[in-house]
């Protein structure tokens, strides 16, 4: 190790001073005769990979040098850091792996299996090993030691040689080593030429929605994983958990043939204390959407399986507004729809009976009539209640739907989003699909939180807006507007 250690502060010296690979390696051997030959090749390539030309370096950790440097340290204190820049400095061995016949994978630092226990050989002279024991365990489900030890299997049993790194370093009482090796990673195979399969994360309930498309962008199947028993469990059982949907969702991709689509989530709304929806709070802090969504990710690359990230951006509005009452699909299953629509490039333009109804003069004022009777309801509400955080999530509901009649009382009908709703300019689509929520979900719906949506079929498909409305709002005289 010293030899070794030594050998690299000269080569990289030399380095610095120009010369060649060819004449640092005879160089190093004049210099430092014991060192076996074939650990200079590695010294070299280390001594290069920190190599900086306009940097002054400090083999052993600089921080630690400039700490000795300094006068108020004494005794032990003293002497405890000198070791350990020491050991820094001196104390490490590298050796770069080949994957020919002769080395089998690295011929100075071998992993080999002696009465069915690991250890390394380390050559320290000509035909002179000495085997250290590795005691290495695997620490979770993505553990990249485990598909190493994986490939070292396939090295001695079918002699598939792969080339690895090893480096020993000397911390302390133990030695520590460092491995680099070519993470396998499969071309992708799958892609979505045959279609995908759209992935939809949802909270309440606790689920993932799935839906599968053909190329053309048609709904081929859909189905619902429920995940309210995650909660339940454990960190480490949660993690093992999710590796083993991760690993079913994917099997399923391959068996179908289909790419997959996730959102591109980047910070999930866990919401505050005192917001008065403590349950949903609970929910999201003990369940990580990201966390599974990486996983899936990863198993699929390692599988062959193209992934796509989307934009979430009015997934559930445009699924529940215009798949959902037509497909007769959950709202959730007909999110995980766009999703895989909008990775197959498809534009959601809004259907002609909506445009049509964000054009009716008379229908946005009936909706506006609504919201405001709406509004007249939760100022009831909140001054019944006594409980101020149960007023919380009252004052929210008021805030949203004040806000959403801001946004259809600003709303212009042709000039401002005829141009979005074919789909060409992303941003006015989506302010489209905004006042399309609001001019629908409490006007024709009754209600903001719902998962049925087959009473807007008859608007979707016959543009029958007096049918709807008269069918869902008792007959009042905010509703005679909307028939005269």
């Amino acid at each position: 190790m010293k030899l070794q250690s030594s050998a690299v502060r000269y080569a990289y010296n030399r380095i610095r001073e120009g010369y060649a690979d060819k004449d640092i390696y005879h160089l190093i051997r004049e210099k430092f005769p014991s060192l076996p030959t074939r650990y200079i090749p590695s010294a070299i390539n280390k001594a290069k990979s920190i190599n900086k030309e306009h940097e002054t370096i400090v083999f052993g950790n600089r921080e630690i040098f400039e700490k000795l440097c300094k006068s108020h340290l004494q005794g032990k204190q003293r002497e405890k850091l000198k070791e350990q820049w020491r050991q820094n400095r001196k104390y490490n061995l590298i050796s770069i792996g080949t994957a020919n016949n002769t080395d089998k994978g690295n011929r100075l630092l071998r992993f080999e299996k002696k009465n069915d226990e690991l250890y390394l050989r380390v050559n320290i002279q000509p035909r002179k090993w000495i085997w250290l024991k590795v005691k290495r365990q695997i620490s979770s489900k993505n553990d990249k030691w485990a598909v190493f030890l994986a490939m070292l299997n396939d090295l001695w049993e079918n002699k598939r040689y792969f080339p690895y790194t090893v480096e020993l370093k000397i911390r302390g009482n133990d030695i520590y080593g460092y491995i680099t090796f070519d993470f396998p990673v499969p071309s992708t195979y799958i892609t979505k030429n045959n279609g995908v399969i759209g992935i939809d994360t949802n909270a309440s309930p606790l689920h993932l929605a799935l839906a599968e498309i053909s190329r053309d962008g048609n709904l081929i199947s859909y189905e619902r994983r429920e995940l309210h028993n995650f909660l339940l469990y454990e960190k480490n059982r949660k993690e093992y958990e999710e590796w083993i949907l991760a690993h079913k969702i994917v099997n399923t991709a391959i068996e179908k043939q289909k790419a997959i689509a996730i959102e591109n989530l980047n910070k999930v709304n866990k919401g505050y204390r005192g917001d008065g929806k403590a349950k949903l709070r609970e929910r999201l802090t003990k369940w990580n959407y990201k966390s599974l969504l990486s996983k899936i990710e990863s198993v699929a690359i390692q599988k062959g399986v193209e992934i796509i990230k989307v934009n979430p951006a009015y997934t559930s509005v445009i699924g529940a507004l215009k798949y959902a009452p037509i497909l007769n699909i959950d709202k959730d299953i007909a999110g995980a729809y766009v999703i895989a629509r909008r990775a197959m490039g498809f534009k959601e333009r809004i259907p002609i009976n909506y445009k049509k109804l964000l054009k009716d003069e008379n229908y946005i004022n009936y909706a506006l009539e609504r919201l405001n009777n709406e509004i007249q309801k939760l100022k009831e509400k909140i001054k019944q209640e006594k409980d101020k955080y149960k007023q919380n999530p009252l004052k929210q509901e008021l805030n949203r739907i004040l806000n959403d009649v801001k946004k259809l009382e600003s709303f212009q009908s042709e000039s401002s989003f005829c141009k979005g709703a074919n789909g060409r300019n992303l941003e006015q689509t989506n302010k489209a699909w905004q006042v399309l929520r609001v001019a629908l979900v409490i006007p024709v719906l009754g209600k903001v939180f719902t998962r049925d949506f087959s009473s807007l079929k008859t608007l979707l498909v016959l543009g029958d807006v007096d049918r709807v409305a008269s069918r869902l709002v008792p007959a009042q005289a905010d509703g005679a507007t909307l028939r005269k």
